[in-house]
């Protein structure tokens, strides 16, 4: 199976089992058990600010999701360079129409250059640019 990108919607919903998407992402969760995972730390970093107010047990329990995300073998969690900072930035400036946050367009482009078309999330940005939303 080819590489399905995991955007922040996802890892939110996983995580929280109180989001509306939770069920879905479940579900998706199990039917992709052989796809390969791609993220990136940007991703996980909303991840962690979209919970920083729920209190100490919930920064725990994200904590530990983002540690088992960056330690599990068959994920690949695409780092953060000046250069893909400043890539998804220059994306940011050229869509200004548009309500992209530039967490996203960092996660376009590495989409792009790996050739991914699938996304797991329910954001319509990703729509817009062409992928294939699968919540």
């Amino acid at each position: 199976m080819s590489a399905v990108f995991a955007n922040t919607l996802y890892w939110i919903a996983l995580i929280n089992s109180r989001d509306q998407w939770h069920e879905r992402a479940v579900s998706i969760k199990t039917a992709l058990a052989n796809a390969s995972l791609v993220t990136t730390d940007s991703v996980l970093i909303g991840v962690a600010n979209f919970f920083a107010e729920y209190g100490e047990i919930m920064r725990r329990k994200v904590a530990l999701a983002i540690r088992t995300v960056l330690s599990d073998e068959p994920m690949e969690v695409l780092n953060e360079t000046r250069q893909t900072f400043l890539d998804g930035l220059a994306t940011y400036e050229s869509r200004a129409d548009k309500g992209y946050s530039l967490t996203d367009c960092i996660a376009m482009n590495a989409m792009r250059k790996r050739g991914i078309t699938e996304v797991l999330t329910h954001d319509t940005h990703f729509t817009q640019e062409g992928f294939h939303v699968l919540l």
